[in-house]
């Protein structure tokens, strides 16, 4: 059983996988990004996965029930069937480090439920897996999870907030595409000044990759930037009517709003929630609610916010210096 480590969230993600299927599974979640040793002796393990081959439930000594699922003896937490992925986690922060023990023991119901919803159960066990605990230990950390996306373009360093489906990853597929970088696609965690990129895969409208939701491919995310800081806050929607995308200053309490809306909307985080509340209760870690408004409000608080709302009929481009580029908008911070 080889090693393989990530950094994701600000973290240090060792995979330890003793299941083939389950390697298999993980490696897709990982894009294409993992390593055979620690990427730097400057930033060791924080967070370690153990994906064991024993399908045997886990026995916790001396355990309390916290909610129902969900055990704890004031330092270790296990969950059962964890957010109705099929595997059980048992969590113990160890000082400086997360250990995460999970084991596939699924009831027969979630197991009927993955045979014939198999894009959805991979999709649920990867976030149980590979993003859930790093989100909560990087919570533990002083930081909150977000939907958002950010990019490093020629001369700015954009957040794209905004709630799914208004079209923040075809601005991120087209910046990438030409020669631009980013650090996540949808989801971050932030502690209101560096933007740190979950690892996941990009999802296109193209390619010949995985299918996954909404009709997208999944790609390896090439040339992903471990963090960025961000240098302006721009809230993007979408208009079914306009004929053109429109660029506009906007103030930092409607920036914040749609930073906090379009994280709570959505739908990889709908679980999320309940899942850091109980390790919170069950170890006395972390904030039982995490911080998403104070973070968003210090980003939009410090750095000059924009409103792009795309058109429908009409690609836009974040860089582009003939459209509504967002380099171009005076702003005052």
């Amino acid at each position: 059983m080889t090693a393989q480590f990530a950094l994701t969230g600000g973290e240090c993600l060792r995979i330890d996988c003793g299941p083939a299927w389950t390697r298999k599974l993980l490696q897709r979640g990982l894009a294409g990004e993992s390593f055979d040793h620690e990427p730097d002796p400057a930033t060791p393990t924080t967070v370690h996965l153990v994906v064991e081959v024993t399908r045997q439930p886990f026995v916790l000594a001396g355990a309390d029930r916290v909610t129902r699922g969900a055990w704890s003896n004031g330092t270790a937490v296990l969950l059962e069937n964890a957010c109705s992925s099929g595997f059980s986690l048992l969590l113990e922060p160890q000082d400086d480090v997360l250990l995460v023990r999970a084991r596939w023991a699924p009831p027969w119901r979630t197991r009927l439920a993955s045979a014939l919803l198999r894009q959805r159960a991979s999709l649920l066990m990867r976030a149980v897996l590979l993003q859930y605990p790093v989100m909560w230990w990087s919570g533990v950390h002083g930081r909150a999870p977000l939907h958002v996306s950010a990019l490093v373009l020629d001369r700015s360093a954009p957040l794209l907030a905004g709630p799914s489906g208004v079209g923040k990853s075809t601005l991120v597929e087209a910046e990438i595409e030409a020669g631009h970088r980013a650090t996540c696609d949808n989801l971050a965690v932030s502690d209101g000044r560096t933007v740190f990129g979950i690892l996941e895969p990009r999802r296109t409208s193209g390619g010949s990759g995985p299918r996954t939701s909404h009709g997208r491919r999944e790609v390896p995310f090439a040339g992903r930037l471990t963090s960025v800081r961000p240098d302006r806050v721009v809230a993007v929607s979408l208009s079914e009517t306009a004929p053109q995308a429109v660029t506009r200053a906007l103030e930092g309490d409607a920036a914040c709003r749609a930073l906090v809306a379009g994280t709570y909307m959505a739908g990889e985080l709908r679980r999320y929630w309940a899942f850091a509340a109980t390790l919170a209760a069950g170890t006395g870690l972390g904030p039982t609610a995490p911080p998403v408004e104070a973070v968003a409000r210090r980003l939009t608080g410090t750095l000059p916010c924009l409103s792009l709302a795309l058109s429908r009929t009409s690609p836009a481009r974040l860089s582009d210096p003939t459209g509504p580029a967002i380099e171009s908008v005076q702003v005052v911070p």
